[in-house]
């Protein structure tokens, strides 16, 4: 295929939701100049902002999950996507204005569908903090293969049904899947950054939030559930 529309009719992007009608326009303004003509899938978890009605006049498929759960969610919009390549985001994701030549590129390549690939973690607005979590989750990716869900994730249809697929966890379930594919391709960076919303890290700071997910993640390797980590997660 010849052209960026034709590579992008093979990639489907899935977004999973709830209540991001103040973030989602950002995303899907970056998808329609960096990715023309790719199937957009919103996976929405019963929003009861503007997110359907953003989503919908966008041209988005809507994808309603009930009852919500990220990987409920992801799950369900994967098993609709079309597209060879599926491409994971999250809702507060902003895309670099590089992506269309790289991905372009990175589409054409024979060997690309052996592995998986994921962006480089950028947090705006930054601090010194923030770059320094920046860097430590840069070394994590590389060297551990273990990129999160704020980093994104690329990969083709073939890996994804080959690693089975997101699990339908409400907790850990970029983590699950990382494992997974880790044990049977390898993760590799684009070398674009993926820029997220601060807003996280702004309500705890950086090192408050990376001890609490490190706990989070040290107790689900341990066996706890994930669903009642979610619990504990979403509470707090």
């Amino acid at each position: 295929m010849d052209g960026m529309n034709g590579f992008t009719q093979r990639l489907s992007v899935v977004i999973p939701c709830l209540n991001e009608a103040a973030r989602l326009p950002l995303l899907l303004a970056d998808l329609q100049r960096s990715t023309p003509g790719a199937e957009i899938l919103l996976a929405d978890g019963g929003s009861s902002d503007a997110t359907q009605r953003i989503a919908t006049l966008a041209g988005a498929s809507l994808i309603k999950v009930h009852p919500p759960g990220r990987g409920r969610q992801l799950r369900a919009a994967a098993a609709e996507a079309l597209g060879d390549w599926l491409l994971f985001l999250h809702a507060d994701s902003r895309l670099s204005v590089q992506l269309p030549k790289v991905l372009s590129t990175l589409l054409r390549a024979s060997s690309a569908a052996r592995s998986a690939w994921y962006f480089d973690l950028r947090i705006r607005p930054s601090t010194p903090a923030r770059r320094l979590l920046e860097r430590g989750v840069g070394l994590r990716s590389r060297w551990l293969q273990r990129p999160y869900g704020d980093q994104g994730l690329l990969l083709h249809r073939s890996l994804y049904e080959r690693c089975g697929g997101f699990a339908e966890l409400p907790l850990m379930e970029d983590l699950d899947l990382v494992e997974r594919l880790s044990r049977i391709s390898d993760l590799k960076r684009i070398g674009l950054p993926l820029t997220t919303d601060g807003r996280r890290w702004q309500a705890d700071g950086v090192l408050r939030r990376s001890f609490r997910n490190a706990s989070l993640r040290w107790r689900w390797k341990r066996g706890e559930s994930a669903e009642l980590l979610a619990e504990r997660y979403y509470r707090t």
